[in-house]
């Protein structure tokens, strides 16, 4: 029994902190639980604007308002900031809190960055009196888009409070399965956004030829 125990403890110790302790590990398993569910919105979203894509009614089309720039900005600002949230995470596993923070903070100002951009988009859209009640198509994109935008905004201000915590108690098992979730969460984002762009912006900017 001594010797199972000392196992135990052996391979609890080379497990990371946020699932070496019981707790918080179960708290990981709730959060991809939430994940499920924020998955089953954004597929019903999808599933909206499937079927809402073709109702122009007598607003613009997505030709004369899609530009793959600021797109293409979006794109790189979101994927490198789930890259920068990949090393916190490599940080906080070899205890770094500097470095930890380092990447934290940057990930933060690249989502500040694609929200910004975003908002800018948005604007530029509404100026050409592309507004959500204008057609279907506008109402399901602004739905699914803006909830998205919605969800990385508070992912910032997650990050945010997550910084004033490793500042104020370090890298503890609670703060690290903080962060751990953060991640998950960050990057499940990035993946819908691969999809919004996909399926959103490139398929109807090549007349529906993708997707």
């Amino acid at each position: 029994m001594s010797q199972a125990m000392r196992q135990l403890q052996n391979t609890q110790q080379q497990l990371p902190l946020e699932f070496a302790d019981y707790h918080e590990s179960i708290k990981i398993t709730g959060f991809w639980i939430f994940l499920t569910t924020d998955l089953v919105l954004f597929a019903c979203l999808f599933a909206t604007f499937a079927v809402m894509r073709y109702d122009y009614a007598n607003g613009p089309m997505p030709i004369h308002l899609f530009k793959m720039g600021p797109l293409i900005l979006e794109t790189a600002l979101l994927l490198t900031s789930s890259f920068t949230c990949s090393l916190a995470i490599y940080q906080s596993r070899n205890q770094n809190k500097r470095a930890l923070l380092s990447w934290l903070i940057l990930t933060i100002v690249l989502g500040m960055g694609f929200v910004g951009t975003e908002i800018h988009e948005f604007v530029s859209y509404v100026s050409l009196g592309a507004t959500w009640h204008k057609s279907g198509f506008l109402s399901a994109f602004f739905t699914l888009v803006g909830t998205h935008g919605t969800h990385v905004t508070f992912g910032i201000l997650w990050a945010i409070t997550l910084v004033a915590q490793l500042m104020k108690r370090g890298i503890t098992a609670r703060t690290s399965r903080k962060l751990y979730t953060f991640a998950l969460y960050w990057h499940f984002l990035d993946i819908v956004w691969v999809f919004i762009f996909s399926f959103v912006y490139l398929s109807n900017m090549t007349g529906g030829k993708i997707g």
